[in-house]
């Protein structure tokens, strides 16, 4: 028998009906679950998202607010500040019980705080489940019951573990009261934003169904050798789909053991390992975020606080440069524009990009993330703070400060006959793919329309290299 008359779900980053833990869970308990997700209300700007994730989101609430009408239920949306409309909601259905599924970064578990004290307050029950990782920041520790801050003995760990299985799709909510006020599927105006112009990859659970089947009917079963290659479609396109939830990381992992078990070729499996091993990557960021939430703020490593960086205000020309893929290096230009035109940029790509920021033109790794999680539809706090960290030589088992990517010869290395970067630079669609591996000589741009490199690579290296010497040494 249901143990709640009325219940409601919280949705929040688990925008689908499949394998959604806190759902499944309020649909056994209760008779009738009311769907709700609660709009933000900040307006024009913001630090963590911007109008391409904005509008991947718009289209993950529309996709699911027919998959409820569905199964007879509705998705109700309010707004006017979470904990308010929380509250209001919760006396329009006369609710018994919140369900909800953990978010692991600060901001989303400083509100599930508050949610939980509305509970107390008005005397109701609140349950809450994982749903968002395979394993939550203090499941994985080390002999000493201490976080790991290296990936590769985590990883270790992380595999050992038991992973939960995917819990199939709800079928029945209960039918959503015909008189519940709901506000509209948002659209881009509702945060006081235009249209960014990029071509989104469809957003919503079915569409990520459809990139999960294409990623496993070969693409990944090369992973291991491709997977560094910028052109084309050499990962699984999953990342958004796992930030908004319209997946969960059990049917990625799972899908994965499934196509291990059925291939008998070995570079197969070690290609879908390898792929793996990029959900426990995932999980260990968000492990370092969860233990270590200064991170957000501030260098992971203690010894790198201080470090001497140059400020975007004090180079407006440079940093513009670099965030609109015009500064004079292929590859660099190549996936600043793919960014903003797509809200995706492939992640060999990224690693380039995030060097030639922090070590090329000395910005501190924070003003690099910022602006990633403003355009990226896959942006994860905790793994762009880690994958920033790590470019630039602060974070959790970061790459050594004096490893310096060369543009040039990360080009060469794989982009060799330059197809990425002429999709991308459309000015150098007919240049010589040997010219993008190496700096032009003298006054004379790679093409007539394109820009001279706005530094020289060397020097800044070397720059670079004084500076983190000159730290260690004070």
């Amino acid at each position: 028998m249901p143990s709640y008359k009325t219940t409601i779900h919280w949705f929040r980053r688990d925008l689908r009906l499949t394998d959604n833990t806190a759902l499944l869970h309020a649909s056994a308990d209760a008779e009738t679950v009311v769907p709700v997700y609660l709009l933000s209300d900040w307006k024009a700007d913001h630090n963590w998202t911007g109008p391409a994730r904005q509008q991947f989101l718009c289209g993950c609430l529309d996709s699911l607010s027919n998959d409820l009408k569905s199964i007879d239920s509705r998705l109700i949306l309010r707004d006017g500040g979470q904990v308010e409309a929380m509250r209001q909601l919760i006396k329009d259905t006369k609710a018994e019980a919140i369900y909800f599924n953990r978010d692991p970064d600060p901001f989303g578990k400083a509100m599930e705080a508050k949610m939980r004290e509305l509970a107390r307050e008005i005397g109701i029950e609140i349950h809450d489940f994982k749903d968002v990782v395979l394993h939550e920041h203090d499941e994985i520790a080390n002999l000493s019951d201490k976080p790991y801050k290296v990936y590769t003995p985590y990883s270790k760990n992380w595999f050992t573990h038991d992973k939960a299985d995917d819990r199939g799709r709800v079928r029945v909510l209960g039918k959503t009261p015909a008189n519940l006020k709901s506000k509209p599927v948002p659209t881009l105006s509702r945060w006081g934003l235009d249209s960014s112009g990029a071509n989104l990859i469809p957003a919503g659970e079915k569409a990520a169904h459809n990139r999960l089947k294409t990623a496993f009917d070969g693409i990944l079963q090369r992973y291991a050798d491709d997977r560094n290659t910028p052109i084309g479609q050499t990962t699984s396109m999953l990342g958004a789909d796992l930030r908004f939830g319209t997946i969960s990381p059990r049917q990625v992992f799972h899908r994965a053991e499934k196509a291990i078990a059925e291939t008998k070729s070995g570079s197969e499996r070690e290609s879908l390992y390898t792929f793996q091993k990029q959900l426990a990557w995932r999980e260990f960021f968000m492990a370092i975020l969860g233990h270590f939430p200064e991170v957000l703020e501030t260098d992971f490593a203690e010894k790198w606080r201080g470090l001497k960086w140059d400020q975007p205000e004090d180079f407006p020309d440079k940093w513009k440069a670099w965030k609109t893929g015009k500064t004079g290096f292929p590859i660099v230009d190549a996936g600043m524009r793919q960014l903003v035109a797509t809200g995706f940029m492939h992640n060999r790509v990224r690693m380039i990009v995030a060097m030639f920021l922090t070590k090329d033109l000395h910005f501190h790794w924070i003003h690099g993330e910022s602006f990633f999680m403003q355009w990226l539809l896959d942006g994860e706090i905790a793994n762009n703070n880690g994958g920033w960290q790590w470019s630039a030589g602060t974070g959790a088992d970061a790459a050594p400060y004096f490893r310096i990517q060369n543009p040039w010869t990360q080009t060469a290395r794989f982009d060799l006959q330059g197809e990425y970067i002429k999709k991308w630079v459309p000015e150098l669609a007919k240049c010589d793919a040997k010219a993008f591996t190496k700096a032009p000589e003298g006054n004379s741009p790679i093409a007539d329309d394109y820009v001279l490199p706005i530094l020289q690579h060397k020097p800044e290296r070397e720059e670079t290299l004084a500076r983190f010497k000159a730290h260690a040494g004070g």
